[in-house]
């Protein structure tokens, strides 16, 4: 059966710049699509599963994520690298904007997005991968059964450093970036 990569945007894929709310504040790392492309290259199935808190804050709209992520879907087709699905969850409990304003279960460490992929896509959980820069990615993956790596770009670093004695759940690996978790990847299902 099939495996899957699931990865966090801000701060994994591309710089993490706070609320990116347009196109033009959107850049993914040099690195990204080559990494990206080599997980094409190795049969798995790539997923996005991106918290987008923004939109319930008021701070963009669901149009706006869309135009961002279609730049990131163009950066990343110049280098031949693709994405099978892009999930994100709009939901904050301190949200203003109705109906994203509550406690959802899309939200990461919440396992929305993921038994949404289990629906849409058929992989093998405990083969599958979880990449991020946050508990929150961490503590996703650990939930869904995945295999969990923290890059230390974005907010991986620091989180790390800072917090790491008060993690329920601990990263299986910790690397450098996007390009060390796919070559881990690639030394595990090659």
């Amino acid at each position: 059966m099939k495996r899957a990569v699931f990865l966090d945007r801000d701060g994994t894929i591309n710089h993490d710049t706070g609320f990116i709310s347009h196109p033009d504040s959107f850049e993914i790392y040099p690195f990204a699509a080559e990494a990206i492309k080599t997980l094409n290259n190795l049969g798995l199935y790539v997923f996005v599963v991106t918290n987008q808190s923004g939109i319930a804050r008021g701070l963009y709209t669901e149009d706006d994520l869309k135009l961002v992520h279609q730049k990131m879907i163009e950066q990343l087709a110049k280098q031949y690298a693709k994405l099978d699905q892009i999930y994100f969850a709009p939901y904050h409990v301190d949200g203003v904007v109705e109906p994203y304003n509550i406690n959802h279960k899309d939200r990461k460490p919440g396992l929305g997005m993921f038994n949404r992929a289990k629906r849409e896509y058929e992989f093998d959980t405990k083969g599958s991968f979880m990449v991020g820069d946050r508990y929150t990615d961490i503590a996703f993956g650990k939930r869904a059964g995945l295999q969990t790596i923290l890059v230390l770009t974005g907010e991986g670093e620091r989180e790390f450093l800072e917090n790491r004695n008060s993690w329920e759940y601990k990263p299986d690996y910790i690397v450098k970036d996007l390009v060390a978790a796919v070559k881990l990847i690639e030394q595990r299902v090659g």
